[in-house]
C-alpha cells in the first residue's frame, strides 16, 4: 500500500508550536494549496489542508515559516477521530509531514502584503505576482574574493584518442 502526498501551497497562520509532555517538538499548522482548474466564474478555489510537523523539522517551520508563507510539505495522510463536546464523533484528516521545504527566500515571507487574503473563510487568493525579490550581490568583487572554480577545458568535449570516437567493445558492456 502507498500512502505518499506532496503539496505545495501557502500557509493560512503562523504554525502553532507544542511541546508533548516528554519534550518532542510538534507544529501544526494550515496549508492553503490552489486547485489545477477554475470554476464556472474563472476562479481557482483552493483546498485547505491540516499538517502537523515533529520534531526538530517542527522547530524549524515553526521558525522560518509564517502566515503566506510558501512551503513545500511531503508526508502520509492520517485520519483520526474523538468525542466532541456535544458527544457525537468527529472525524479529523491532516497530513503528517516528513520533510517541510521553505520554497522561498526568508524576506520574502516578511515582506508579503496580506490584502486581499482571507485564509479563516474558505476564500484564498494568491499573492499579487512580482514580490518576489532577487537576493542582492556585491557586483565589485575582485576575483580573489570570488568562490568558483576555474576550469580552461571543457568538461564535456569529447575524449581525445586521436579519432574522437571511443573504443568500446560488447565485452564492455553490461546488457
Amino acid at each position: 500500500m502507498i500512502n505518499r502526498v506532496v503539496l505545495v501551497g501557502r500557509l493560512t497562520k503562523d504554525p502553532e508550536l507544542r511541546y508533548t509532555p516528554s519534550g518532542v517538538a510538534v507544529a501544526r499548522f494550515t496549508l492553503a494549496v490552489n486547485r489545477t482548474f477554475s470554476n464556472q466564474q474563472g476562479e481557482r478555489q483552493a483546498d485547505f489542508i491540516n499538517c502537523v510537523v515533529w520534531r526538530k523539522q517542527a522547530e524549524n517551520t515553526a521558525n522560518f515559516l509564517r502566515k503566506g508563507s510558501l512551503a513545500g510539505v511531503e508526508g502520509r495522510i492520517q485520519t483520526g477521530s474523538y468525542e466532541g463536546q456535544d458527544g457525537k464523533r468527529v472525524y479529523t484528516t491532516e497530513v503528517v509531514a516528513d520533510s517541510v521545504q521553505f520554497l522561498e527566500p526568508r524576506s520574502a515571507a516578511g515582506d508579503r502584503p496580506q490584502q486581499g487574503q482571507q485564509y479563516g473563510g474558505q476564500s484564498y487568493s494568491a499573492p499579487q505576482q512580482g514580490n518576489y525579490q532577487q537576493p542582492s550581490y556585491q557586483q565589485n568583487q575582485s576575483p580573489s574574493q570570488q568562490n568558483y572554480t576555474r576550469v580552461d577545458e571543457d568538461p564535456f568535449a569529447p575524449v581525445s584518442n586521436g579519432g574522437g570516437k571511443v573504443d568500446v567493445t560488447e565485452d564492455d558492456l553490461p546488457f
